[in-house]
């Protein structure tokens, strides 16, 4: 029997449907251990309300969930609204989140168990930019960090949204990883885009718990899109099974604007610790995905 691999999550659950899809995996996912999950970015107590109510949906009141940055650090868009949080509205739920200890809990957890912890980041880079200009040695003790970011190779967007929304963060976190040499894994928004089912192909594998509540929030979501992209999920994926990837190593840098560049994310092949997903088999995430759950 393979180990248990401790995971913390930091994710915008709340916008885009699939950070709650990713969620909704770990939570299954016999090897991973949830050591915790952090939110971030606009409504943080939102956030966390929904993080519980997936947790809860799964079985699972154990999982640490901590609110973190409200605000970008210096200008970008940022995300104040939380529509998936509509369902929420008219049932019970927790709200009473105390503000701000995402990042010591990170800081203190990683350093609790150094070399074990895999930090998986699925929304904007705050928490972690936070993380690394307090206690920057911090991100030497991860295992590695697996982040659902970026743009690699050609497509026919030019920045992906997590980096855009807080250009700053993103670049910070780019330029510490690269000069301590912490190694990343950034699963691009060239590769995710090949992961995608429909609204009728959601619903008929979207039924066991906790996908029914994921199901629920979905609804919110086909409200103004055709199709759901497994963006952070793949992220997820490919912490237990690395090879529904191929990837390439280099350096990744980040533009922090402000201006037309900002939230960009070169890449460079090459010498550096940070490896770009470069293709994708779709037919094979899904595969890992759904098996989690059961579902053909």
């Amino acid at each position: 029997m393979k180990l248990k691999m401790p995971i913390l999550l930091d994710t915008d659950i709340g916008n885009d449907i699939d950070d709650a899809v990713a969620l909704a995996y770990l939570l299954r996912q016999p090897r991973c251990e949830l050591a915790g999950v952090t939110c971030v970015t606009g409504d943080v107590g939102q956030r966390c309300a929904l993080t519980d109510a997936v947790c809860r949906a799964a079985g699972r009141t154990d999982i640490p969930i901590h609110a973190g940055a409200r605000d970008v650090l210096l200008h970008g868009p940022g995300q104040p609204t939380v529509p998936q949080y509509e369902v929420l509205r008219s049932r019970p739920h927790r709200a009473d989140w105390p503000a701000g200890t995402a990042v010591e809990f990170l800081r203190r957890t990683i350093r609790e168990r150094p070399g074990e912890i895999t930090l998986l980041t699925i929304g904007p880079l705050t928490n972690i930019a936070l993380l690394g200009a307090i206690d920057p040695e911090v991100l030497v003790l991860l295992k590695e960090m697996v982040a659902m970011a970026g743009v690699f190779y050609p497509h026919e967007c030019d920045s992906e949204w997590n980096c855009r929304v807080d250009p700053v963060a993103t670049a910070m976190v780019l330029k510490t990883t690269a000069r301590l040499k912490v190694p990343v894994r950034l699963i691009g928004l060239d590769v995710t885009m090949k992961c995608r089912l429909g609204p009728d192909e959601v619903k008929r594998r979207f039924t066991p718990s906790p996908l029914d509540f994921v199901l629920e929030l979905a609804s919110v979501w086909f409200r103004g899109a055709r199709e759901m992209t497994f963006h952070d999920p793949l992220a997820a994926a490919v912490v237990f099974e690395p090879d529904l990837c191929g990837y390439e190593s280099g350096l990744v840098t980040g533009d922090p604007g402000p201006g037309a560049a900002e939230g960009r994310t070169p890449f460079t092949a090459g010498p550096g610790t940070h490896t770009v997903a470069k293709t994708v088999d779709p037919e094979g995430f899904f595969k890992e995905y759904f098996s989690v759950f059961g579902v053909q």
